[in-house]
């Protein structure tokens, strides 16, 4: 019963900015953790940044500070991914994924279904 439902991928040109929603189809407990994983052919599904629901707090990886911004609607049970200064190497199917705690597991079972984010020049 309970879902992520992913929307707001794209194409744009290196600079453009994105946006990303995932929503669930219940309210998330105040411990849990959200974020987000872009995942590339043959590589394994990156962390680029994740909130915990209760107190707002983010991470961020390295490559994406000062480029991206995670945020929640807690009336909505949503959570965006604001990208902006899009590089190539920002390519991939991005998957939002909920967890028990911080750092989000790889092997939770809780994950969207991906939507295609493409970046080219």
């Amino acid at each position: 019963q309970v879902q992520l439902l992913q929307s707001g991928g794209g194409s744009v040109q290196t600079g453009g900015s994105l946006t990303l929603a995932c929503t669930a189809s219940g309210r998330p407990f105040c411990s849990h953790v959200l974020g987000w994983f872009p995942q590339t052919p043959g590589k394994e599904r990156e962390f680029v940044a994740a909130i915990r629901w209760g107190s707002g707090r983010t991470y961020y990886a390295d490559s994406v500070k000062g480029r991206f911004t995670i945020s929640k609607d807690g009336p909505k049970s949503t959570m965006y991914l604001q990208m902006s200064s899009l590089k190539e190497e920002d390519t991939a199917v991005y998957f939002c994924a909920k967890d028990n705690s911080y750092p989000i597991s790889r092997t939770t079972k809780l994950w969207g279904q991906g939507t295609q984010d493409t970046v080219s020049s």
